[in-house]
């Protein structure tokens, strides 16, 4: 640790001492966050020196480098360039898409990217202003399918794959009521069911995409005309101060509309073996070229 994040260690527990700011941070951090609903992340994070950032195994948001050890992805690298401007070290939590939302309540680990803001969510945990990034709900499709627009694919003799539950499900439920929608229970067996030609096309959101057509090498991912976008956000534990909320807002925010962002994704494509002008981009001005 540098002797920066040293000193600004021995300040913050200093004032602690002298103000209640440092309560808990002996006992070990995560446990004091849990406990109380007043403490300041971002100033335990700058006691402790680290970011704790919670990873949950999906490409390409977070991807463990099994012959290194090394977590990498959007999330991690966004998370990784948040820790540089604290000056601390990120430190990769594992936990899963289904359980972050607990694991940022029990105060198991500070952020948890690339997660989308949904309403259900946003009940228990807290989410900045400042969006992430965006994405737009796209097509994997064989060669020779029409998928300039949605309503190409409109037809009962278009199979298509989605996986049962998501958003993209819903929206092809209400958008193509004519195609012949094959539902499964997550992003590989959809996949699966591409790669062995029981579907003519998935439609997922992009990121995801590109990845699976990289896997499977087949396929072209395309954003057909109407466009659907979302935006994707960051997940924080729910606190009286929002200190923290509130800086973690802005530098994603500032990150994204740098072009930081785009770049750690491309970074990621690239270490995967995806040329990134293949693929579509992070902002709604990147898709019509794609």
């Amino acid at each position: 640790m540098s002797d920066d994040v040293n000193s600004e260690r021995r300040r913050l527990l200093l004032a602690g001492a002298l103000g209640g700011v440092g309560l808990g941070l002996a006992g070990g951090i995560a446990p004091a966050r849990a406990q109380d609903a007043n403490a300041s992340t971002l100033e335990a994070i700058r006691a402790s020196g680290n970011l704790r950032i919670g990873v949950a195994q999906g490409e390409p948001w977070f991807f463990k480098d099994q012959s290194s050890g090394e977590w990498k992805g959007l999330g991690w690298g966004v998370g990784a360039a948040l820790a540089r401007e604290l000056n601390v070290t990120p430190v990769p939590v594992e936990t899963t898409w289904g359980t972050a939302v607990a694991g940022l309540q029990a105060g198991q680990f500070d952020v948890m990217f690339a997660m989308d803001a949904t309403q259900q969510r946003a009940l228990s945990v807290e989410f900045p202003v400042q969006p992430m990034f965006y994405y737009a709900q796209a097509v994997l499709a064989r060669d020779g399918l029409d998928v300039t627009n949605w309503e190409a694919l409109n037809k009962p003799e278009v199979k298509l794959g989605v996986v049962l539950g998501t958003s993209p499900d819903r929206d092809v439920t209400v958008r193509l009521p004519q195609a012949d929608i094959q539902r499964f229970p997550n992003a590989d067996e959809a996949g699966a069911a591409f790669a062995a030609g029981r579907v003519d096309a998935l439609s997922l959101f992009h990121p995801a995409l590109v990845t699976i057509g990289n896997r499977l090498k087949r396929g072209t991912v395309v954003v057909p005309t109407p466009v659907r976008s979302s935006a994707s956000s960051a997940a924080v534990r729910r606190e009286a101060d929002k200190s923290w909320r509130d800086w973690v807002g802005h530098a994603i925010g500032y990150l994204y509309e740098t072009g930081e962002t785009q770049k750690i994704y491309e970074e990621f494509l690239t270490f995967r073996g995806i040329d990134p002008k293949t693929a579509p981009g992070l902002s709604p001005s990147s898709w019509t070229k794609a």
